[in-house]
This record gives C-alpha cells, sequence and structure tokens, in this order.
C-alpha cells in the first residue's frame, strides 16, 4: 500500500490548494464590486474633462501650453506604469509588460531615450532588473487609493516634460473591460491627444482667463493629468480583482479534476493491493 499512501498525501496536498485558492476567490469575488463602484463613480469626472480640454483645444488662445504642443523631435519618452501589487492574477501583468517592453524597444531602436515611473510593486520589481533609468516609484496604494498617493511621480513626468527633459509620456495601465476582458492599453498622456470636444464650431472664438490664460490652462490641464492616471489607477485595480477571482476559480476546477483523477488512481492501487493479497492467501493455501 506504498503508492496509495502516496496518493493519498497528493490528494490532502491538492485540497488544500483548493482550500486557499477558494478563499482567494471569495475574496476578491468580494472586493470587485467595491472596485467596480469607486471606477465608475470617477469615470463621469474623467470623460467630462476630456470633453472640456477638447473645447479649450479649439479655442483661439495666444498662449500655447506645452502640454498641448508637440514635439518636432523625440529625444526621450516617459512611462508612467501602472500594475497590481500581488501576484495570483492570471497574466494580468505580465501582458501589459509584454506590451510596455514592446513599445519601449521600438523607440530604442531609434536611438529614443527611455525614463518611466511605476505604480505598483509587480511593475517595480519587473522593470528594475530590465535595468532602465527608474525615476520614481509608488507602491501599496490599498483597496482606497488617494490622488496625494499619485502626486510624486506625476510631477516627476510633469516637470519633466514641461522642462524639455521628456517629448512624449505613456500611460500604460490595464483597461477594466468586464469581469472576463481586461485590455493592456497604452495612452499617450503628453503632449494631450486630440479628443472630443462639447461642440463643433467653425467660427473664431476664445475664453476669457482670469487670472491669464497661462495660470488656468496650467491648473486645468494639471488636473486633467492627474485624472487619467487616476482613472487607469482604478481601472487596473478592478481588473487586478477580476482577473484574481477567474484565474483562482480556474485553479479551484483544476484542482477538483486532480482530486478526482488522484481518488481513481488510489482505488485503483486499493484494488490491486486487496487482489495481491488475496493471490498471495489462495496459493499459501495451496501450497499446504
Amino acid at each position: 500500500m506504498a503508492g496509495g499512501r502516496e496518493i493519498k498525501t497528493k490528494i490532502k496536498s491538492v485540497q488544500n490548494t483548493r482550500k486557499v485558492t477558494r478563499a482567494l476567490e471569495m475574496v476578491s469575488a468580494s472586493k470587485i464590486r467595491k472596485a467596480q463602484e469607486r471606477m465608475k463613480s470617477s469615470r463621469p469626472y474623467a470623460r467630462l474633462i476630456r470633453q472640456l480640454i477638447g473645447h479649450i483645444r479649439e479655442a483661439n488662445t495666444d498662449y500655447s501650453h506645452p502640454f498641448l504642443t508637440a514635439r518636432q523631435e523625440v529625444r526621450r519618452v516617459g512611462y508612467i506604469i501602472v500594475s497590481s501589487d500581488r501576484g495570483l492574477a492570471g497574466g494580468l501583468n505580465s501582458q501589459l509588460f509584454r506590451r510596455v517592453v514592446a513599445d519601449m524597444r521600438q523607440w530604442q531602436a531609434q536611438g529614443v531615450e527611455i525614463d518611466l515611473v511605476t505604480i505598483g510593486q509587480k511593475s517595480t520589481a519587473f522593470f528594475r532588473r530590465l535595468k532602465v533609468n527608474l525615476l520614481g516609484s509608488v507602491t501599496h496604494l490599498g483597496e482606497r487609493p488617494q490622488l496625494e498617493q499619485l502626486i510624486g511621480i506625476m510631477t516627476t513626468m510633469l516637470d519633466g516634460y514641461g522642462e524639455e527633459r521628456l517629448d512624449r509620456v505613456m500611460l500604460c495601465y490595464n483597461d477594466f473591460i468586464n469581469t472576463m476582458v481586461q485590455k493592456p492599453t497604452l495612452d499617450q498622456l503628453l503632449p494631450l491627444p486630440e479628443v472630443q470636444a462639447l461642440t463643433s464650431t467653425s467660427h473664431e472664438w476664445d475664453y476669457l482667463y482670469e487670472p491669464d490664460a497661462e495660470t488656468v490652462l496650467g491648473q486645468v490641464l494639471t488636473r486633467y493629468v492627474e485624472s487619467l492616471v487616476y482613472q487607469a489607477v482604478l481601472e487596473n485595480l478592478a481588473s487586478e480583482h477580476a482577473a484574481r477571482m477567474v484565474a483562482m476559480k480556474s485553479a479551484s476546477d483544476n484542482a477538483n479534476k486532480l482530486i478526482d483523477e488522484l481518488n481513481l488512481r488510489y482505488n485503483k492501487a486499493r484494488q490491486a493491493a486487496i487482489t495481491q493479497e488475496i493471490s498471495e492467501i489462495v496459493g499459501g493455501a495451496a501450497a499446504v
């Protein structure tokens, strides 16, 4: 029965693993609802401020903010990479990292240098191993990320672009589509791309700025960039819980299948041992 004992040990080990995966699945299922509520509650603000910026772009103003001006030559590109702090989320982080690395390689092939900041423990550990120019990182944002936690790394990128140390800034995160689908996304953050305006007009017009256009546009555009990064963090958090819930459910299902297979092997081994014992008894009786 040595084979049977080994199989029983494996069954016990798989059952313990199944308990862990079921617990993680239930935890993620309970957290994903709140994460989705926070994500959806911030979407209207992000959508409206995007439309507002589109309206400002159509204004005929004498002042051109650096965030709205594209550089003719791209010499250095900055990346803001959003990931999770914890693993066990399937291929959520790895798929995003592959896309980011492929995009970075394309720029580097053109002689462009790369700077980046990371949000999340997984991206920090991954890109630190690549020996890239990591300007800063923030981790352990928790289940209720606060904008104040992100101000430092955003200021690093905004100042870098404003002082012309960076010529383009990309925002990389997982976009939450639904519970089963999370899309790795790379968006151009700076210079601000063309966005849809509130209205479409053909005549020339402008806002009245108080105290002046530079001050107002600086504040509005900074708030706009902050809203995009904060929304990306919330989207990635909801994606993390959804991916972990699906991955842990798949792991639990696989554990059930493996337990069934091991039980079948155990029963066969046990039956074979019983048959062998009976054969030995019958052989012994015949010899007597």
